[in-house]
């Protein structure tokens, strides 16, 4: 049974972690949706609206690979725990081919592709995997991270887990301000949704605020899901604590402690499953407010190959535990309108686990018109992935992993990475050099970004 009994003052955070990193390693193995349409029992209530919506006759219907059920998704490396991207595992050919796709384009990409359609024989190839970008929203599946493993902490018993992420409802309340993504609502009336910016006042489940995070990517609900980690770390099993708790909590807490805090939930999550904290960091909270209220220390950044090394522990069962990495994958599972990377019709009839994350910058240039996802200043597209291709198991389906970045000037990043998508499903497949089809029309080009 969870233990929801309240503090009236938190107990200092230091003194609530549990056992070191060391001894945890001993112990421990823009609108779009995710999480399959017929999870019920998640508690996310949009997912009956979605299904309600494509049960209708009319309108647009998902493709067939986003249609897997809640029972068929499942982690394919549990039995590979220690493979990680070694150079002797590149693949000769997969690495040409890759060479062959960037070689003649701009220097500001970087990619790392893993093939793991066999588990007993994993390879790789790289492109420039080592620079370093700000990674944008992908940064949020880092809050997941740590949400899971503040879980994991507090409830070592899976099913309190479940019960947190399905009952325990949070109100929002400043720390949502500000924020522009509209989330996804049911509509009780019609049966369908709404879409609307989170407001102080509305109120989700914890699961819901995960989900908003991920999938339409809400700024409102990364602070919040953040801010839970921290509460996690501070109360223990004593969570959630109540809200003149919380609220003392922060504001009697020193400044520094909180900063450190929230660097800490974050890091450690990742050192216990062998990743790099100096190499995956978000460095400020996703809103104004939540930046008010813990201070950030800034340098926002990722690598390719870290972020490879992420959706690696991911389908290894490492981040956090296999229980909460089979969960995270499943709120990446991308049920909604495809954009960017996995715009292309290519992976139509594949399943993707899918982040992504973009920031841009436009300065005054005569003779260029700005516009989204194509800054002159700066244009950062951060995409990471995992493909079933095609969804159902069988001897035609390839399964492999992609980290992309890039940061090229006035070119629409987002029809740049799913024309880039497209040309890594075919070598895959083939092991030979490909011809990007970067040709589209207009109207093919502005519908890459659009996510709803």
């Amino acid at each position: 049974m969870i233990n929801l009994c309240k503090r009236d003052k938190p107990m200092p955070w230091k003194h609530t972690a549990l056992p070191t990193i060391m001894g945890l390693m001993l112990i421990t193995s823009p609108l779009l949706q995710a999480y399959p349409l017929d999870a019920d029992k998640s508690g996310i209530r949009r997912l009956q609206g979605q299904r309600a919506l494509q049960g209708r006759p009319a309108g647009s219907k998902l493709p067939s690979g986003a249609l897997l059920s809640v029972n068929d998704i499942a982690l394919h490396l549990e039995q590979q725990p220690g493979w990680n991207l070694e150079p002797a595992d590149r693949d000769p050919a997969l690495q040409k081919a890759l060479e062959s796709v960037f070689k003649s384009r701009d220097p500001s990409y970087g990619v790392v592709v893993v093939d793991f359609t066999d588990p007993a024989s994993i390879r790789w190839a790289g492109v420039r995997d080592d620079r370093r970008q700000v990674p944008g929203s992908v940064g949020k599946v880092l809050c997941m991270t740590a949400l899971f493993d503040g879980l994991r902490r507090a409830f070592p018993d899976i099913e309190q887990r479940k019960h947190l992420l399905r009952e325990h409802w949070i109100v929002a309340t400043d720390w949502v301000v500000k924020d522009s993504h509209k989330v996804p609502r049911l509509d009780t009336a019609t049966g369908g949704l709404q879409y609307a910016v989170i407001q102080p006042g509305d109120r989700f489940t914890l699961g819901e605020w995960v989900d908003h995070m991920i999938s339409p990517s809400a700024n409102a609900a990364g602070s919040i899901v953040w801010k839970e980690a921290m509460l996690l770390r501070a109360f223990g099993n004593a969570y959630p604590p109540s809200a003149e708790a919380e609220s003392a909590f922060f504001r009697d807490t020193p400044a520094a402690e909180l900063r450190d805090m929230a660097q800490t939930v974050i890091n450690d999550a990742l050192a216990v499953a062998d990743l790099e904290p100096d190499e995956l960091r978000v460095g400020n909270f996703w809103t104004s407010t939540g930046k008010k209220k813990v201070a950030g220390v800034g340098g926002s950044r990722a690598t390719p190959r870290e972020l490879a090394r992420w959706l690696l522990r991911l389908e290894q069962g490492r981040l956090v535990d296999a229980w909460s990495s089979l969960e995270m994958k499943r709120y990446l599972y991308m049920t909604k309108r495809r954009y960017r990377y996995v715009y292309a019709p290519e992976l139509a009839q594949a399943a993707v686990y899918f982040k992504s994350g973009s920031q841009f910058r436009c300065r005054a240039e005569e003779g260029f018109k700005c516009g989204k996802y194509m800054g002159n200043e700066q244009n950062a597209m951060n995409s990471i992935l995992i493909v079933e291709s095609p969804a159902q198991s069988g001897p035609d389906q390839k399964r492999y992993l992609v980290a992309l970045t890039s940061d090229v000037r006035k070119v629409n990043s987002a029809w740049d990475h799913s024309r880039l998508g497209a040309a890594i499903e075919e070598i895959i497949r083939s092991r030979e050099a490909v011809r990007v089809r970067d040709a589209g029309n207009e109207g093919e080009i502005k519908e890459s970004g659009k996510s709803e």
